[in-house]
């Protein structure tokens, strides 16, 4: 896996307008009542394939995260499940399902924005990309609009646990 530390600036500013809108999609998905985690697929040209929050408990549906409907929608888009001409861009590090998906789906870059110390499994706790059981190598930035993301998680929770 290689993590892209030596990016331009104008790519670090096309990242950051990316992140944004997902994180307007989880700022949405925690105003339905899902932890607020958001993604957009672009293609090679930067032109959006699909976006969509987390869904669990809007359709009651554990897979439903943001990234694997995402990644059902590009598929469906391009008639292909090969991503590779496609960049990620979610605002949570990817859960072990998802990882998985994203390993096979050949997803381009994956971009995302907050560690997640409980489930990661790009970095944080797992690495799953570059373990034994990974074929694809996958490209990553990570840390994009980290604080931001992580304050749309942090406030979704606080208001979870007072609301109790």
């Amino acid at each position: 896996m290689g993590f892209l530390h030596n990016i331009s600036y104008s790519s670090f500013l096309q990242h950051e307008f990316w992140m944004q809108r997902a994180i307007s999609l989880a700022e949405k998905a925690g105003e339905l009542g899902d932890v607020p985690v958001g993604a957009v697929i672009l293609d090679k040209k930067g032109n959006v394939i699909a976006e969509s929050g987390n869904q669990k408990e809007q359709i009651q549906d554990p897979t439903a995260h943001a990234e694997i409907l995402v990644i059902q929608k590009a598929s469906r888009f391009f008639n292909n499940w090969h991503l590779d001409q496609c960049t990620l861009y979610v605002t949570l590090e990817p859960c072990p399902m998802c990882t998985g998906a994203i390993i096979h789906s050949r997803l381009g870059l994956l971009v995302y924005g907050a560690d997640d110390p409980k489930t990661g499994t790009i970095r944080t706790v797992f690495n799953l990309p570059d373990s034994a059981c990974s074929n694809h190598r996958l490209n990553v930035i990570s840390g994009v609009c980290e604080t931001e993301c992580k304050q749309v998680l942090r406030s979704w929770f606080h208001k979870k646990r007072v609301n109790k």
